[in-house]
């Protein structure tokens, strides 16, 4: 009897770590920590310089965090019927080389942090070319009750969409 006991807790504990590695993978395979966002530069992106305005890599990290909280289950209408979201906080923007009318762009991005009720997510944004990278960025997004508009905690069932990811 002793000895069925210890193949069981055995069998159990296996059984377990088979499913939480599984678990574990479905995880892996259904998120990712790093988000690819393309993105081609159009004609109307480009300032009297000639190349890509600024505030252009603004709305490209804001397209960028939305697509990858859709991908990972978290859309816009999503948010909207739970009554929470997203607003940022602050954007940090490091502008390195310049891009141009018709390149294709890639932006990286991925949460880099979570907080009770905030989270950072960083960006690069590259050249596809070349992977040369163009800029780099950083958005402090607070977590709202859309009725109320007051600070809410990010739930898990919206954290645990998320692998946070550090460079």
């Amino acid at each position: 009897m002793r000895v069925t006991m210890v193949v069981s807790t055995r069998l159990t504990m296996i059984r377990s770590s088979e499913e939480s590695i599984t678990a574990s993978r479905k995880k892996s395979e259904s998120m990712s920590a790093i988000y690819l966002h393309n993105v081609t530069v159009a004609p109307e992106d480009i300032d009297g310089q000639g190349h890509v305005n600024n505030v252009v890599y603004v709305r490209w990290i804001q397209d960028a965090g939305v697509a990858h909280s859709s991908a990972n289950g978290w859309t816009p209408s999503r948010y909207q019927q739970a009554g929470i979201g997203w607003v940022a906080r602050s954007h940090h923007i490091d502008y390195l080389k310049p891009a141009f009318e018709g390149e294709q762009i890639v932006v990286r991005t991925w949460v880099a942090d979570f907080k009770r009720v905030s989270s950072i997510r960083r960006y690069r944004i590259l050249r596809a070319s070349d992977e040369t990278e163009l800029a780099v960025a950083e958005t402090n997004w607070a977590f709202v009750n859309l009725v109320s508009r007051a600070p809410a905690r990010i739930p898990p069932e919206v954290r645990d969409c998320f692998e946070v990811w550090t460079e």
